[in-house]
This record gives structure tokens, sequence and C-alpha cells, in this order.
């Protein structure tokens, strides 16, 4: 009887011990189907964070098409809004079509239900590489679009997609005063290390990571007079053509064993109590 009792308590502990456990963040934040309507302000960093005043970007603009509206990811900060706008000129004026655009943030920022990490405070942008049509985008043909990687299979070098264009474009948003730093793939910035003529100071925005060998994430700094905003530490000096692009071609970086455990990612764990509390007014809000 003593055994049958303490077990009943066992699983009665564990059961309301459930029942109290915070929602996780990114199911409030995901369920948001509008911005708020408040000033608009990122708060946090751009993986611990949310946004106020959401601004929706047109599904199209001059110069871009944004794909894969189902996401509703097409929210930022108007920095985002303006910054896409003159990327999406500078880009025409290289010669491009327009630009495919991906996720920005939700409506109101904070970690996403599934995907990445960061865009959490409407400051990150994921632009294709791939160029888009220069008429009307139907939505069918948004939702099943898909991007084009610009790495050859060896994971070290660039395809022949890979050409002026695109080449342009992260120029022109490294050059952009508002740009913090971009992420691409290492392939990608060894090209333009070894092809690039020096000076060339706006490689040091190019930083190589994982993935984005088919779009380019750009991130910009946060804004003035942004109080709540946290910006991330500027890239190191110089522009980043030196031995530290050596551990990317490594085998560990290029041929990682698989993890013997699945990976905690973060948006799966995150509670509001994670984020600035201020989010929380960012969720309660009309």
């Amino acid at each position: 009887m003593k055994l049958v009792a303490m077990t009943a308590a066992v699983v009665l502990t564990v059961a309301c011990g459930a029942a109290e456990a915070a929602p996780l963040a990114k199911t409030l934040f995901g369920a948001k189907q509008a911005g708020s309507a408040q000033m608009p302000a990122p708060m946090g960093s751009y993986a611990k964070g949310c946004l106020a005043g959401g601004v929706q970007m047109p599904a199209s603009g001059p110069g871009w098409h944004f794909v894969r509206l189902s996401r509703n990811r097409n929210w930022g900060h108007p920095e985002a809004f303006a910054f896409l706008t003159r990327l999406a000129a500078a880009g025409q004026a290289a010669g491009g079509s327009t630009l495919l655009v991906g996720d920005i943030s939700q409506p109101r920022g904070g970690p996403m239900t599934t995907g990445h990490a960061s865009h959490q405070i409407g400051l990150d942008l994921d632009i294709w590489f791939r160029q888009g049509p220069g008429s009307a985008m139907s939505h069918a043909a948004r939702e099943s679009a898909g991007a084009v990687s610009m790495v050859a299979a060896d994971k070290r070098s660039v395809t022949a997609a890979f050409g002026p264009i695109q080449r342009a474009l992260l120029r022109a948003a490294a050059e952009d005063g508002a740009v913090a730093r971009i992420f691409v793939n290492a392939a990608i910035k060894a090209e333009l290390c070894r092809s690039e003529p020096a000076p060339r100071p706006w490689l040091r925005k190019l930083r190589p990571w994982w993935g984005h060998d088919a779009h380019f994430h750009v991130r910009l700094a946060c804004p003035a007079g942004a109080e709540l905003c946290r910006d991330q530490a500027p890239p190191p000096a110089g522009d980043g053509c030196d031995g530290s692009m050596d551990w990317w071609f490594s085998d560990e970086a290029l041929n990682p064993p698989p993890p013997k455990t699945p990976p905690v990612r973060s948006r799966d764990v995150m509670t509001l109590a994670d984020l600035p509390e201020q989010c929380r007014g960012v969720l309660d809000a009309d």
C-alpha cells in the first residue's frame, strides 16, 4: 500500500509540474497573426528578443518578391523595409531582375515555431541568390519557388551560377551603413577573397557560416534610439581573408560527425521569462 501511495504521489507531482510549466515563447509569438499597435522597437538580441510595432512588408515591391507568404514572416522593423528598398534598387542598377526574399520576422518577432534561432527582432533578412521574375508572381509560384545553391559539390568552390549580380548584391549590402554583418557559405567568402581586388574593406562584414549556400543572411545594426536593442559584437578587424578561413575547409567543419544525441534548439526550450520583460507587453498589446 505504501508503494502504491508513493507511486501515486510521484505521478501527481509530475502531472502538476507539467500543468504548471510555462508555455514556450515560440508558441506564444507564433500564434500572433499581426504586429502590435506600438511604436516600432526591436527589443533584446537577434536570438533572444521580440519586435514591437512590426511592419508587414508588401508581398512585392519595386525590385523584390517575398516567397513562402504562408509562413507570415514578411514582418520587420521599418529599417528592414528601408534597407530592402535600397538593396533592390542596387540589384536592378547592377543588371539584376528581382530579389527573392525569404524570412524576416514573425509579426511580433520572438522565437519562431520552426527554423531560425535568430530573426527575432525584425532586423534579419534572408535574400536568395537566385533572381526572381520581373513580372508579377502568383501565390502558387511563391510557395513552390526553390532556391539555387551557389556552392559546388566539393563544398570548397562556387558554381557558375555565382555571377556578377550575386557579387554586386553582396557588395551593395556590405557597403550599406545599416548593415552589421552578412552570413554566407564559407566557399562564397573564399571565392570573394580570391577574386576581389584590394582594398576590399567591405569583405569584413561577410562572415562564413554553415548553410547559406542558396541565400545570404543580412543582419542590420540596432537603429539609433533603440535603447532596448542589443547589437552583436562587431566582426574582427580586417577583411577576414586570412588564416581564420582555414578551419572552414577542414574535415571537422565540412564533414562533422552526427551528434550522439539530438541537439536541443534554443527556440524549443525558451519561455517568455527568457526574453526582455517588455516582450510580455508586446504580446498583450492590441
